[in-house]
Order: C-alpha cells, then sequence, then structure tokens
C-alpha cells in the first residue's frame, strides 16, 4: 500500500517534469548532493528532460559531500561563490543565525536567474519551507521554480532510494539526518557541536573568523561586548554568554 502511494507521488513528479520543461534550454537543476538532491536528480532521468545540474558551493561544505558528488554524478557544475564564509561573517559583521541566514542568500539562493529551476526542497524540512509551492514564480529572479517532491516525506524519500538503489553520501550512514554547511545554525546546538567534532578545522576558521569580526565592530565604532571569537561561538553554539545582561544583542 505504501509503495503504492509512493508509486503515485513518483508519476506525479515525473509528469510535472515533463510539463513544464522548457523549450529552449535544459532546466536547472539545484543540487547538494543530499538525498532530496538525489530522488530529484534520478526523476527528471526517468522523466527523460533535458537538465543542468548545479551544486553551489558555500566554502563550508562538507567534503564528503563534495567527494561523493565528484565520484556518482561528475555532470555537475559547482558554482564557486567570490568570497568565502568566513570573509563574509567579517563583511557582515555578524554570525550567520537562524533569523538572519544572510548566507544563504549570497550563497545558494543566486543560481538560474532567467531560468527554469527544478529543487529538491520539501515543506517538512522546516517552518519556512513548509510555505513553498510546488511551482513558484520569482519575479525578482525572472525564474520559474518547480518543486518535484514538495510533499515527499522524509520516509517517502529513503523508500525511493533503496527501491531504486541510489548511491547515497556515507555522512548519513554515520547518523547525520540531514547534510549542509558545517556549523548551520539552522542545526541544534548539538547538531552544530557535533559537526564540530567531525570537522575541527572549520570550529577554528569560525573562530578566527569571529575574531575578525569583533575587531572590525570595534574598528567601525559599533558596541560589542564579546572579548573574542571564542566569546562569539559560546554565544553561537549555546545562545549563553558570561555577561549578566540576559538582554544582550550582538547585533543592536
Amino acid at each position: 500500500m505504501q509503495m503504492s502511494f509512493l508509486g503515485d507521488k513518483v508519476q506525479d513528479a515525473i509528469n510535472l517534469l515533463k510539463e513544464h520543461e522548457p523549450d529552449n534550454e535544459p532546466y536547472y537543476g539545484a543540487t547538494s548532493g543530499g538525498k532530496d538532491s538525489i530522488v530529484i536528480m534520478e526523476l527528471a532521468e526517468m522523466a527523460d528532460v533535458k537538465v543542468e545540474w548545479h551544486c553551489s558551493l558555500t566554502t563550508v561544505d562538507p567534503p564528503e559531500l563534495l567527494n561523493f558528488i565528484k565520484k556518482y554524478h561528475p555532470e555537475v557544475i559547482f558554482n564557486k561563490p567570490e568570497t568565502n564564509m568566513f570573509d563574509l561573517i567579517v563583511k557582515k559583521r555578524m554570525p550567520p543565525t537562524r533569523i538572519a541566514r544572510y548566507c544563504c542568500e549570497y550563497f545558494k539562493e543566486n543560481g538560474g536567474n532567467g531560468r527554469v529551476i527544478i529543487t529538491g526542497i520539501r515543506k517538512k524540512e522546516s517552518l519556512k519551507r513548509s510555505k513553498r509551492e510546488v511551482i513558484e514564480c520569482i519575479s525578482s529572479r525572472q525564474s520559474i521554480i518547480i518543486n518535484p517532491i514538495i510533499y515527499w516525506s522524509n520516509v517517502d524519500v529513503w523508500d525511493f532510494i533503496r527501491e531504486n538503489k541510489l548511491p547515497y553520501c556515507s555522512l548519513y550512514d554515520e547518523g547525520l539526518k540531514r547534510l549542509g554547511c558545517v556549523g548551520c545554525p539552522m542545526a541544534t546546538p548539538k547538531g552544530q557541536k557535533a559537526q564540530f567534532k567531525r570537522w575541527p578545522y572549520f570550529r577554528r576558521l569560525y573562530i578566527k573568523a569571529f575574531q575578525r569580526m569583533v575587531d572590525k565592530r570595534k574598528e567601525d565604532g559599533l558596541e560589542t561586548r564579546w572579548e573574542s571569537g571564542e566569546d562569539v561561538m559560546e554565544w553561537w553554539l549555546t545562545k549563553k554568554t558570561k555577561y549578566d545582561d540576559k538582554t544582550l544583542n550582538l547585533f543592536d
């Protein structure tokens, strides 16, 4: 019964991809190499539509994920940013947070302008994505975004991967539920700490960037009560500081 229901979802996704395939150019496929991206890449193959796959690098991508893409999907084009996450933190004079995820806008959300884009976004991934739709017109980018698996569940995704015997990144077998930027503020504090334990060199790079950020705020005459990059990292991971002022806001 469950597989029949999944079969309906698969066919709906295939029909959607066929119906909206551009006439004069291939789809712009946005892939991260994660489980959802693996599914839409296979669905596009099953639909026999032309896709130009792109992966937007963030400079804090798990190396195992990038190696997986290179090995199993060599056709993917890597879009390299003009700056890196750490210099961007200094430029913004604040770390990325759940509320201010400027990093996504800079690294992830500017590819495919003027194109018909397909993604692996699903409503159940987050509150923000729960408001997304199957077909979206983005006037600011002059783009149309197609989200073929937006109503799929996590179980649907893994059932599809296993049913079709698709290779996936080994990090999932290490217990990671979602793959993305190392240190992403959308992860729980526990998740962030686990990531930095797995990739400690990224933690060191963030702390260095936070120190440069603190110095930049002071240089620009902005109030900051942080003494070091370590202080910022403590706040970033626990949302607590050693300061008594509980209303302290780094970004005042």
